[in-house]
């Protein structure tokens, strides 16, 4: 069955468009000429044409029906040229060969419900898995994904959408064997890796001090550097401990006699020479190792500073820089100072190279940045490692943090995993039961077409189409087969060809038998038992009202026997603009059986057609069954039209009854108020028509209005006409 319909962009449908959704067996919908019921039709014909490109159809089950429609293209196709093509049905067969194949044909009806059941079944374990996958899908993304997009966003390119992220958390689960590494450490090499490409970085020069610290042990500087003592003045100064001031200001005396303290001539030749002797080739030569060792441990140490003060410059600036620029700082700045006091030292020895000092060695210090220097190298090749191996590096890494995510939804993962195995496996079953269903579907239903073909024939439709013309009153004329066989033909009495005689109202009426035959047989031997649709589109133009009710008959037949699930028609929508006819084929009456039909109204505003459903309430009535609407429905409405209302219920009702009426329904009541009601009621069916004092009312009070509605219900009371009323009023009497 076609469960929904959807029609837009097409005629008078926008792109908005409507939907007629919750189709069931039976479907009514009335609309006035130029709404748009024929698009409807149309394109239940031929839904693959392109105009209908916007619209579409949902079968129950996803299983299309065979559609057969009744139109005004119908009449015009099939009639045409006068002539109706053949339809088979069951005409020649034994009643052995039609329960045969009945038996055959209810066996198909057995086998494609446990289909259609097995399908079903399909469908929603499908849509189990479908469920329970966007259930993990969205888990997934909210427990993992929102949890680490921060930290390891990188890691998830190519996986940033839900359905993404979880194929490879998934995949990752069943694949990866990395070795689990700390959510820390993992945080720690993201740094490095993800963000901009890392670039390498140059190692820091490592530093040489081993000269420094030779220099600082050499025993020179412990050693008192004095003159000759075998001279004569070697006592005297020895004495005064002066070596270091005669020294100094032996200077002065090279190239004047007059001495640098006393100013006098004192200085002799002798004088000189004694000094000269004093100060000999060995006091020389430790004056000048003091001073040369002393300018090469300035020059290194100086050097040295400079260049460890260019490290600290360029790495402090550096962002990538690998070293402990705090702990790199404090060590240079002790350095620096004890440099300082060593310097200090080293001039004082120069001075008085008779004093023995001891210099405070940097070698400690130096060590301390040295070894910081290596460690920070060591880690400027583990970057450079990583940069050389860049790629292979970050996808070890990615590879690790989705290691460490699967461990850690390892249950979840696990759970969905044997979930989803569960219903693929009954998935599978299933699919493998429908398509053995489906090949002995093909394989029954291939041998009811067979046993079919052997007993159809055309000559049954000819002769039940003519015995209904026959029983309607279309007496002068007749169908008989054309010369062409397959095809059939109208003639008349005189035995002449009534193809251009044929009124308007009598094709339409023949052609609409003709559809009734084709909708229960078929257009070849195989397609007799075929299930069906029939879509009915206003099959009462140009008839008259007698015809109209023979159609209307005709058809509720075929309800009929689509709500008891009798024969091969399986659903009718039946349009129509006509209300007489639409309340007569829509009619119960008794006959309530089976699913309720549903009912929609189509119309037309603005050139924009809409839609309206009203499920199983029938929206078309006659204005008598308003009327009573009126009555059971007063408290939602204004009380000024209550009157007017029930005197003309009790004009079309009682208008049989006579003149008696009048007396011997006022003299039932028993006070003059209700007495007094009743007469107004009545007396609008005595004077027949509308006076100006009978239009004008005022809005009554309930009490009022109460009052009228006793009086009108005794009416019918005291006529014994309460079962009409009960009907009218929806009242059920066994629960009265």
């Amino acid at each position: 069955m076609i469960e929904s319909i959807t029609i837009k962009n097409v005629a008078s449908y926008d792109s908005i468009g409507v939907q007629v959704n919750g189709l069931k067996k039976v479907n009514f919908i009335y609309g006035a000429n130029g709404c748009g019921k024929t698009t409807i039709s149309n394109f239940l014909q031929n839904t693959f044409e392109p105009k209908f490109n916007r619209c579409s159809l949902v079968w129950q089950n996803t299983i299309p029906l065979n559609t057969l429609v009744y139109n005004k293209e119908f009449r015009e196709r099939n009639f045409g040229k006068g002539k109706l093509g053949g339809v088979f049905t069951l005409g020649e067969a034994t009643a052995e060969q039609i329960k045969i194949i009945n038996d055959k044909t209810e066996e198909l009806k057995v086998l494609k419900a446990d289909g259609v059941k097995k399908r079903e079944t399909l469908e929603s374990q499908i849509k189990k898995k479908e469920d329970l996958e966007n259930e993990f899908r969205d888990n997934t993304w909210t427990k993992i994904y929102k949890k680490y997009e921060h930290t390891f966003k990188e890691a998830f390119t190519g996986t940033l959408q839900k359905e993404s992220f979880k194929n490879k958390l998934l995949q990752e689960f069943s694949s990866n064997t990395s070795a689990l590494e700390t959510f820390e450490d993992l945080k720690e090499k993201a740094k490095t890796i993800f963000g901009e490409v890392p670039q390498p970085i140059t190692p820091i020069d490592s530093i040489s001090f081993d000269r420094i610290v030779e220099i600082e042990n050499d025993e020179i500087w412990k050693k008192i550097i004095v003159g000759k003592a075998d001279v004569d003045i070697a006592k005297l100064i020895q004495k005064l401990n002066i070596n270091d001031w005669v020294n100094q200001g032996r200077d002065y005396l090279l190239e004047d006699e007059t001495c640098p303290f006393c100013q006098e001539k004192t200085i002799t030749e002798n004088f000189k020479n004694q000094l000269e002797s004093f100060f000999d080739e060995t006091y020389l030569n430790d004056i000048k190792s003091i001073k040369d060792l002393k300018q090469e441990y300035n020059s290194l140490t100086q050097n040295l500073i400079n260049e460890l003060n260019a490290i600290e410059t360029y790495q402090k600036d550096f962002k990538q820089t690998k070293l402990n620029n705090d702990k790199y700082s404090a060590y240079l700045k002790t350095l620096i100072s004890q440099n300082t006091t060593n310097n200090e030292l080293l001039n004082n020895k120069v001075k008085e190279p008779s004093r023995n000092i001891e210099i405070n060695s940097l070698k400690d210090q130096l060590t301390l940045i040295s070894e910081l220097i290596t460690n920070t190298n060591i880690e400027i090749a583990k970057h450079n490692n990583i940069v050389a191996n860049y790629n292979t590096e970050k996808n070890n890494l990615i590879r690790a943090i989705w290691k460490l995510i699967i461990e850690e939804f390892k249950t979840d993962v696990t759970k969905f995993n044997t979930d989803k195995n569960g219903l693929e496996l009954g998935i599978n079953s299933l699919q493998t039961q429908i398509s053995a269903k489906l090949s002995e579907y093909g394989i029954l239903d291939a041998e009811i077409k067979n046993l079919t073909k052997n007993v159809t024939s055309i000559e049954p439709t000819i002769n039940e189409i003519n015995r209904l013309l026959k029983s309607y009153g279309f007496l002068n004329f007749e169908i008989v087969p054309a010369s062409e066989d397959g095809f059939y033909q109208i003639q008349r009495e005189d035995g002449t060809i009534a193809e251009a005689t044929l009124s308007e109202g009598e094709i339409t009426f023949i052609t609409f038998l003709y559809f009734l035959q084709l909708a229960k047989g078929g257009v070849s031997e195989e397609t007799v038992n075929e299930e069906r649709i029939l879509i009915i589109d206003d099959p009462i133009s140009s008839l008259d009202s007698s015809v109209l009710f023979v159609v209307s008959t005709l058809i509720k037949e075929l309800i009929k026997d689509v709500k008891a699930e009798t024969g091969n028609i399986k659903q009718i929508i039946l349009l129509t603009h006509n209300v007489y006819f639409h309340k007569e084929v829509s009619y119960e009456g008794l006959n309530r059986k089976g699913e309720k039909s549903q009912f929609w109204i189509l119309r037309k505003n603005n050139k924009i057609s809409t839609i309206q459903f009203y499920a199983e309430t029938n929206p078309i009535q006659s204005s008598y069954e308003l009327l009573w609407r009126e009555i059971r429905e007063w408290e939602k409405n204004s009380g000024i039209t209550i009157q007017n209302t029930l005197r003309r219920i009790l004009e079309n009702y009682f208008s049989i009854l006579g003149n008696k009426r009048d007396d011997v329904l006022i003299n039932k009541f028993s006070t003059q108020e209700e007495r007094e009601i009743c007469r107004s009621l009545l007396s609008w069916a005595n004077e027949g028509s509308h006076t100006l004092p009978d239009d004008l009312f005022i809005e009554a009070p309930d009490g009022t209005i109460t009052k009228y509605l006793d009086v009108f219900k005794n009416i019918f009371i005291y006529t014994e006409n309460t079962g009409h009323y009960n009907m009218m009023m929806n009242i059920d009497e066994n629960n009265n």
